[in-house]
């Protein structure tokens, strides 16, 4: 039996009374729209099948936003007590899920030969291409020379700002934070320290003045003395380019998100992890400390995505460097 949903890449086919959802060959922000809504009608009808099947037989692609549907449609079925289970993941598509460590989130199957590919294929897999930027060894390059020149002045500054992030606040001279990165991929950033130590306890109890999946007070009692002079200058940025010589990071593209806010997105906006994210963007140099509405952090990092090119990202370095030392800059 084949049911055709309204849209037109996606049908449901019944087998054994379970509900298989046959995925499209590729899954990009119009086809990820589409299956979290072909999930969210089969999730929410009566009587509710003990499990769901989405069949990823055909399936060659997959970017940030089908990895947001995917995830949507396995919190949705998880509250309803369905089990959900990936069938028949092909090697590029196995590849994006062993990378974000969902492969150990969600039941995948195979048939024997399919499991013998993608098993063999994600052990050398290269990165899907989300976007021009993620495979360019140009911006790579840039990236790598950068952040050596990045760490040498990190180096120079590090006594001194050391020793007055210790004389005003008692606690660790760095600041470490679990944020995702390229495809939701989570990594470890490091700042220098310019809030109290119990800050993020503390969170809970300040007013978020930002709106949507963003949080931001202009006033943050939690920001110490010098932390101030530290984020009005953007100094205490200085240790993410250690995150960008790894690869975790780039000099140049979208603002890091924390896990928190990442839960908190629609389909749609998983798109801005399609790029690495970045020390700097447009975010820090058309909305820094003015932008306090998470979609038009969304539309400055889809304005980026679209507007990218080598010559772009070194417009974006020297603006930012002039923004730094303008008056009254204050960090994002």
């Amino acid at each position: 039996m084949i049911t055709n949903t309204p849209e037109e890449d996606f049908s449901v086919v019944i087998i054994n009374n379970y509900p298989v959802i046959q995925m499209p060959t590729h899954l990009s922000i119009l086809e990820a729209v589409a299956f979290k809504q072909v999930g969210y009608e089969l999730l929410t009808k009566s009587p509710l099948p003990p499990q769901l099947i989405i069949d990823f037989s055909q399936t060659q692609f997959i970017d940030s936003s089908g990895l947001g549907a995917l995830v949507h449609n396995f919190k949705l079925a998880k509250s309803k007590d369905v089990k959900l289970i990936l069938y028949n993941v092909h090697p590029p598509v196995m590849a994006v899920l062993s990378m974000t460590g969902l492969d150990q989130v969600l039941p995948i199957t195979f048939n024997l030969d399919t499991q013998q590919k993608a098993t063999s294929f994600r052990r050398n897999a290269p990165p899907p291409k989300t976007h021009p930027s993620v495979r360019s060894w140009i911006k790579r390059s840039i990236d790598i020379i950068g952040s050596l020149i990045g760490l040498m002045i990190t180096g120079i500054l590090l006594i001194p700002i050391a020793i007055a992030i210790k004389r005003d606040s008692p606690g660790p001279v760095f600041f470490k934070q679990v944020r995702c990165g390229w495809m939701g991929k989570r990594f470890m950033i490091i700042k220098f320290r310019s809030m109290c130590v119990d800050a993020e306890s503390q969170k809970h109890k300040i007013e978020n003045q930002a709106q949507g999946a963003i949080f931001k007070n202009t006033n943050d009692p939690r920001i110490t003395k010098f932390g101030r002079f530290l984020r009005r200058t953007s100094f205490d940025e200085l240790p993410q380019f250690f995150n960008v010589l790894k690869g975790e990071m780039s000099l140049v593209g979208t603002r890091p998100p924390t896990p928190d806010e990442v839960e908190r997105y629609e389909v749609p906006q998983w798109q801005r992890l399609n790029v690495k994210p970045g020390m700097t963007g447009e975010w820090q140099v058309y909305g820094r400390s003015r932008v306090n509405n998470f979609e038009d952090v969304i539309k400055l990092d889809l304005r980026y995505q679209k507007n990218w090119s080598h010559w772009y990202d070194l417009q974006l370095i020297f603006k930012t460097i002039f923004i730094i030392f303008r008056k009254n800059s204050g960090a994002f």
